[in-house]
């Protein structure tokens, strides 16, 4: 079963498509915006990562999560890339508005971060939880401060996916015979070593969920002079945040600026100074060869960008607290879930249940800024 206790699923339909949501049984359907929670998940995922700190939240909240589309149970339909990740949340604002829900508290979790940034973009928000997320200025191909490495964004996008893994993806492979399964991904990429979970069926199952017909998962790419050959194309899913069509540091202009939680694991193989998902830093490193230095192909700062951001968000009135665990992986949700959990009750605010347990030492609160 996929589906945990108390843990529901439906279809939405809207005037865009039709999207998969999880819900919890009992959940009051008018309950007030402040005491909603719209949860979004990331790349090669779905909803079902979520149920676990779903279950954990205070049973007077609403929760909700989201399939985006292409993933989960939600419809596959082609992704323009040339507009971001608008596509993902203008899917994401259609939901709400036939759940007649105006505003909630957003949680987006790496791509679903960038999705959850580019909502608070173009409409109201009470709050905004990133974990993991992908930097401001998109995944890959920029210098510290967001300008692009090239003009074609060489090696970001659709053109850098694993080949074996789409197949493996399009087989659903449950194994973990290759380091390119899903399983084995999950394992080396998500979650840092040592992290054991009686669930991980269910992790891997969301993953196989990934459509990957044309003009969603990986997307297309295009020929490129610039090292290492190829630049982002058009449509699909990576393409979205390459930093030619995804930049979400307008957020530092909002008039009206929503607080927002950042939580990141310092072990994170994908977002991160030096992610092994970075073709640049690869390059660095010798496993992708002819790397040409890095004045030309530096590794994207990817943290120190979403630091660099948050920073003047706090800087022009907004609220900042940012969490990092010490040791944890690309999944901080499923690996400390009782720090992620104080700290969301926190920022938006939640009052009653009092029972929300206090973080472990090894829990690092780096900031928290008014």
């Amino acid at each position: 079963m996929t589906l945990f206790d108390g843990i529901s699923s439906r279809l939405i339909d809207t005037d865009r498509l039709s999207v998969n949501i999880l819900e919890r049984v009992g959940d009051d359907p008018e309950n007030s915006a402040e005491n909603t929670i719209v949860f979004i998940h990331g790349n090669v995922s779905s909803s079902l990562f979520w149920q676990e700190l779903m279950q954990d939240l205070p049973s007077d909240l609403r929760v909700i999560a989201i399939d985006l589309r292409g993933f989960g149970g939600t419809e596959s339909l082609p992704v323009d890339a040339t507009r971001g990740v608008r596509d993902f949340s203008d899917d994401v604002h259609a939901t709400l508005e036939a759940l007649g829900i105006e505003t909630a508290h957003l949680v987006g979790w790496s791509m679903g971060g960038g999705v959850v940034m580019q909502y608070a973009l173009d409409h109201p928000v009470l709050s905004l939880t990133l974990q993991a997320p992908v930097s401001p200025y998109g995944f890959g191909g920029t210098r510290r401060d967001g300008s692009r490495l090239t003009e074609d964004d060489a090696g970001c996008g659709g053109g850098g996916a694993n080949p074996d893994f789409v197949q493996r993806l399009i087989d659903r492979d449950m194994t973990d015979e290759s380091p390119t399964s899903p399983r084995s991904v999950f394992r080396s990429g998500y979650v840092a070593p040592g992290y054991a979970s009686d669930h991980e069926d269910v992790w891997v199952e969301s993953m196989n969920t990934t459509s990957t017909a044309t003009g969603n998962y990986p997307g297309d790419g295009v020929a490129s002079e610039n090292w290492p050959g190829f630049a982002a194309g058009a449509i699909g899913v990576l393409n979205t945040m390459a930093p030619r069509y995804f930049n979400t540091s307008g957020l530092i202009d909002l008039a009206e600026k929503p607080p927002i939680l950042w939580v990141h694991g310092t072990a994170d193989a994908i977002v991160s100074d030096a992610s092994y998902f970075d073709l640049n830093h690869l390059g660095a490193v010798g496993i992708v060869p002819g790397w040409p230095g890095a004045d030309v192909a530096p590794a994207q700062e990817m943290v120190a960008q979403t630091r660099d951001v948050l920073d003047a968000y706090r800087a022009a009135g907004g609220a900042v607290t940012e969490v990092s665990l010490d040791g944890v992986g690309h999944a901080p949700h499923l690996e400390r879930p009782a720090e992620v959990r104080r700290a969301l009750l926190e920022v938006i605010g939640y009052i009653g249940h009092p029972a929300s347990p206090a973080p472990p030492t090894e829990a690092i609160i780096l900031s928290s800024w008014d």
